[in-house]
C-alpha cells in the first residue's frame, strides 16, 4: 500500500524518494516474459525459415533486423517521450506494442501449421520483422519506466533486479530449447503471446491507477546543434561498444572452454556465464555507493568494460581449462558490472524528459553490435583470439571515449 502511494505522492515521472519495488516487481515480470519471447523466436526463427526454403535468408535476417533494431530503437524512444508528455504515461505505446507482438505471435502459430503457396512463403520472413518491430515498440519504453521507480541515485540498486532477472532468464535458453523442441513451434509461439500478456499485465497492475498529465514535463523542441548531436550520440557510442564486448564474450569464451575440452557446449557455457553474471548483479549493485557519487554509474560501466577486454584479451594467452574457467569467472562478474550500470547509464546521458530516446539510442548502439558481431561469424566462420581481442579492444576506446565526455558534462 506503501509503495503505491509513494507512487502517487512522487508523480510520474518525477523520481520518487524511494524505491517502489512493487513497480520494479512488475517492470521485471515484463522483461522475463520479453526475454522467454526473444528465445523462443530465435529458437525458431532459423529453423521456420530453413524449412520453407529461405536457408540463405535465415542467415542474414539476423543482421538485417539487428541493423533495423539500431534505427527503430531511437526513433521509437524518441515517440514514447511524446506520449509520455502527451498522456502523462508510456503505457498506452507499451500496451500497443504488446499487442502487436501478441497478435503476430498467435498469427505465426497458425502459419507454421499450414502449407503455404509458394508464391506466400514471402508472409512468414515479413511477419518475423514486424515482430521484431512490435517488440522494439514497447521493449525501450518499458526500460525508461524504471527512471520513475527509484530515485537516480538508487537506479543501480534497482536496475540489479531487473539485471538479475535478464540474466537467469537467458541463461535458461539451452534448457527452454529442449523444452520448446518437444512442444513445436505453434505451442511455442501461443506460450510467447501468453508469456508477453501476463507480464504486461504484471506490470499494469502495479502501476499507480492514474495518469499523471498536469505535471508530465514537456518534451524539448530546441533546435539540435553540433553539441547536442554530440551529446546524444555518447548514449549510442557507449550501447555500441558495450554490445560488441558482450557479444565477443559471449562468443568467444564458451567456443575456446569448448575446444578445451570442457564436456559442455557452448550453450550451456554461455548460460554458466549469464548466471554468475546475474547472481553478481546483487553485491555489485552497493559496490559502487560510496565511491564516484555523481559519476558512479558511468564509472561502473567503464571498470567492467576494461575487465571485459582484459579478459578477451588474456585468452589469447593460454588455452588451459583451469586458466579459461577463471578467465571465464571475472569476465561473467564484469559482465554483471556492466548490466548493473547499463539502464541508469542511458538515462543519466540525457535530459530526465527524454529518457525514452536515451534508452532507445542506448540499445540502437547494441543493435548495431549485435548485427557487426553477426556479420563477422557468418564472414569469418569463427572470430579468433587475436581478432576478439583487438575488436574488443577499440570497442573499449570507443565507450570510454564517450564516458570521459559524459563525466565532463557531469562536472561542468
Amino acid at each position: 500500500m506503501n509503495v503505491v502511494t509513494d507512487a502517487q505522492t512522487n508523480s510520474f515521472p518525477n523520481a520518487p524518494t524511494k524505491i517502489l519495488w512493487l513497480q520494479v516487481g512488475g517492470l521485471a515480470a515484463l522483461l522475463a516474459a520479453i526475454t522467454f519471447s526473444w528465445i523462443a523466436y530465435g529458437f525458431y526463427q532459423p529453423r521456420i525459415l530453413a524449412r520453407i526454403g529461405f536457408v540463405d535468408l535465415a542467415i542474414w535476417l539476423g543482421i538485417f533486423q539487428g541493423l533495423l533494431g539500431a534505427i527503430v530503437e531511437p526513433i521509437v524512444g524518441w515517440f514514447s517521450d511524446r506520449v509520455l508528455s502527451r498522456f502523462g504515461s508510456r503505457l498506452p505505446q507499451i500496451v500497443v506494442g504488446v499487442t502487436l507482438a501478441g497478435l503476430i505471435f498467435v498469427i505465426a502459430s497458425w502459419l507454421v501449421e499450414t502449407q503455404l503457396a509458394e508464391g506466400m512463403r514471402w508472409i512468414v520472413p515479413v511477419m518475423m520483422t514486424m515482430w521484431v518491430i512490435a517488440m522494439i515498440i514497447f521493449r525501450g519504453p518499458a526500460i525508461a519506466l524504471l527512471q520513475g521507480f527509484a530515485p537516480t541515485s538508487q537506479l543501480p540498486q534497482a536496475n540489479a533486479i531487473l539485471a538479475l532477472v535478464l540474466a537467469i532468464t537467458s541463461a535458461t535458453s539451452p534448457i527452454l530449447g529442449l523444452i520448446l523442441k518437444q512442444i513445436g513451434a505453434s505451442m511455442t509461439f501461443i506460450l510467447g503471446a501468453i508469456a508477453l500478456l501476463i507480464g504486461s499485465v504484471l506490470l499494469w497492475g502495479s502501476m499507480p491507477r492514474h495518469l499523471v498529465t498536469a505535471t508530465s514535463p514537456e518534451v524539448s523542441t530546441t533546435k539540435l546543434t553540433t553539441k547536442s548531436l554530440i551529446m546524444y550520440a555518447l548514449p549510442f557510442v557507449v550501447g555500441l561498444g558495450s554490445g560488441l564486448e558482450i557479444n565477443l564474450l559471449l562468443h568467444i569464451l564458451p567456443s575456446h572452454l569448448f575446444q578445451a575440452n570442457m564436456n559442455l557446449s557452448i550453450e550451456y557455457i554461455q548460460s554458466a556465464i549469464l548466471l554468475v553474471a546475474g547472481i553478481s548483479t546483487l553485491p555489485l549493485r552497493s559496490l559502487l555507493r560510496s565511491l564516484f557519487p555523481r559519476q558512479k554509474v558511468a564509472f561502473g560501466m567503464g571498470l567492467g568494460l576494461a575487465a571485459i577486454a582484459g579478459c578477451l584479451t588474456l585468452t589469447a594467452l593460454s588455452q588451459n581449462g583451469i586458466y579459461l574457467i577463471l578467465i571465464s569467472a571475472i569476465a561473467a562478474i564484469a559482465l554483471g558490472l556492466v548490466l548493473t550500470n547499463t539502464i541508469p547509464l542511458a538515462l543519466a546521458m540525457v535530459p530526465s524528459n527524454q529518457a525514452g530516446f536515451g534508452t532507445g539510442l542506448y540499445f540502437g548502439g547494441n543493435g548495431m553490435a549485435t548485427a557487426l558481431v553477426a556479420a563477422l561469424v557468418i564472414t569469418q566462420g569463427e572470430i579468433s583470439s587475436m581478432n576478439g581481442s583487438l575488436l574488443s579492444l577499440f570497442a573499449l576506446v570507443i565507450a570510454f571515449i564517450s564516458l570521459k565526455k559524459f563525466a565532463k558534462t557531469i562536472k561542468n
